[in-house]
């Protein structure tokens, strides 16, 4: 998949840490357990939970890696 655009980079992302996407408009991504993606930039994205900011990344990955290790934590819990 040529992903060119940062919506298309994050949703590719989303899809290879295996983490659903509920659906999408805009310049939104909405995720399973509350998490919305907004992209903000060319390499900036708001993470959001529950309609509250959690942080900003400029590395799809990174952001990806936080959702995954918050959802292994958050099943321990």
């Amino acid at each position: 998949m040529d992903a060119s655009t940062p919506k298309e980079r994050l949703l590719h992302t989303l899809q290879q840490f295996e983490l659903r996407v509920n659906h999408h408009d805009g310049k939104m991504v909405y995720l399973e357990h509350g998490y919305t993606v907004e992209v903000e930039g060319e390499q900036l994205f708001k993470l959001l939970q529950d309609g509250y900011v959690v942080a900003p990344f400029n590395s799809v990955e990174s952001l990806c890696d936080f959702i995954k290790r918050d959802l292994e934590l958050n099943e321990k819990a």
